[in-house]
C-alpha cells in the first residue's frame, strides 16, 4: 500500500550491464563488496539495526538489465526493519547507508544476494525456471521514503 501524499510508480532507471553504467564510475564501494551512487542525498542520519524502513526500489539483473521485481509490484513500498536480515545481505546493507529522501542506485554482488542457489520463479510449476540465475549480480534502484 502507498504511502499518502507519494504515487506508485517504477523508479526511473537505465536498463545497461554495469560494466557500462556511468554511475559506476563514482560508486563507492563498501567493505563488503557493495557498490553505491547517491542520486539524490537524503536528510537525518541512515537507519539503525532494527529501525523500521521504508523503501521503493526496482531490480535488475546486472548481465542484461532485466528487471526482476519492483515495489510497484508488489501493490506499494517495502516496510522493513533494516539490518535483522530479512532482505537480502546487500539490500540490507544499503538499507543502513542511505537517510531518508535518498535516491541511489546499488550493485550487489551475488555473494550478497542469492549466491549459487540463485531463487526460482515462484510462478514456474516445473521449479525449473529462474527468477535471478545462479550467481547474478543485481542492481537495485531504491528511494527511501522513511527511516523510523
Amino acid at each position: 500500500m502507498p504511502l499518502a501524499g507519494h504515487a506508485q510508480q517504477t523508479l526511473t532507471t537505465t536498463a545497461v550491464p554495469a560494466t557500462t553504467d556511468s554511475l559506476l564510475s563514482r560508486a563507492i564501494t563498501t567493505a563488503s563488496g557493495l557498490r553505491y551512487a547517491i542520486r539524490q542525498p537524503g536528510s537525518g542520519t541512515p537507519a539503525q539495526p532494527g529501525d523500521r524502513v521504508t523503501v521503493h526500489y526496482t531490480g535488475l539483473l546486472a548481465a542484461d538489465g532485466r528487471i526482476f521485481d519492483t515495489s510497484v509490484q508488489q501493490g506499494g513500498p517495502l516496510k522493513v526493519k533494516a539490518g535483522r536480515g530479512v532482505v537480502i545481505k546487500g539490500f540490507d546493507e544499503a538499507l543502513l547507508l542511505l537517510p531518508a529522501g535518498s535516491r541511489a542506485r546499488i550493485w550487489i554482488p551475488a555473494a550478497l544476494a542469492y549466491g549459487p542457489k540463485g531463487r526460482l520463479d515462484p510462478d514456474d510449476e516445473a521449479g525449473k525456471r529462474y527468477l535471478i540465475p545462479p550467481d547474478a549480480d543485481l542492481i537495485f534502484e531504491l528511494e527511501v521514503l522513511k527511516v523510523k
